[in-house]
């Protein structure tokens, strides 16, 4: 799917105005109603088609520093009692996973990470919580993501991390895309309180990895 968007990108039709990636599917996004839909629908085909023999794209392990402490996993408790585990070892299957971004959507930087621990997974909240802090790291499901705004939610709210996932001042707003990587680092709420100053300053510096798939 990736690889697919990519050819498309390259080929600079004028028409299409976004490419957007999912779990399984790509939206085209044109400017204007397609005229004849059958003939568009068969030169994406042929497009397709050249994606058999594609080389893997490049990608990035991204390292995320998030405070696990109680003032921020609003949600460990009630996750701990459930899955019969301590806090500690929530924290740390959470931590030793490396998740791969499907895709980023529901909120500009909201990355849906996969590659959960099978025992971490928790279903969703029956009832959304009107306001999650922004930073906040849950999981929703069989996956994983932060908010990077305040906003309404239903995940379950297991730490923050004090960085930024999306920022418009910057050349590329998100820093992550489909197919890069990501770890969790968990870091004592002293070492929070230290990266968000930094942030609120300019000067942090998300630790990335250029990797092969």
């Amino acid at each position: 799917i990736i690889h697919f968007k990519k050819k498309i990108k390259n080929l600079n039709i004028k028409q299409i105005i976004e490419l957007r990636v999912t779990y399984h599917s790509l939206l085209v996004v044109y400017e204007s109603r397609i005229i004849d839909f059958e003939l568009s629908v068969k030169k994406l085909k042929c497009i397709y088609k050249q994606v058999e023999n594609y080389s893997k794209p490049k990608i990035t392990q991204w390292k995320i520093p998030v405070c696990y402490d109680t003032l921020f996993g609003m949600d460990l408790d009630t996750i701990a009692i459930e899955k019969q585990l301590t806090k500690e070892a929530i924290i740390q299957r959470h931590s030793e996973a490396i998740y791969t971004v499907y895709f980023i959507g529901f909120l500009p930087g909201f990355m849906y990470l996969g590659g959960l621990d099978e025992i971490l997974v928790t279903p969703r909240k029956q009832t959304p919580r009107l306001k999650i802090g922004k930073g906040s790291v849950a999981i929703g499901g069989h996956q994983t993501g932060v908010y990077p705004f305040e906003s309404p939610g239903g995940w379950n709210i297991i730490g923050n991390s004090p960085i930024e996932f999306f920022n418009l001042k910057n050349e590329v707003p998100c820093f992550a895309k489909s197919g890069d990587r990501i770890i969790f680092n968990p870091i004592s709420l002293e070492k929070y309180r230290d990266i968000e100053k930094k942030v609120k300053l300019g000067i942090y510096q998300i630790e990335g990895e250029l990797i092969h798939d």
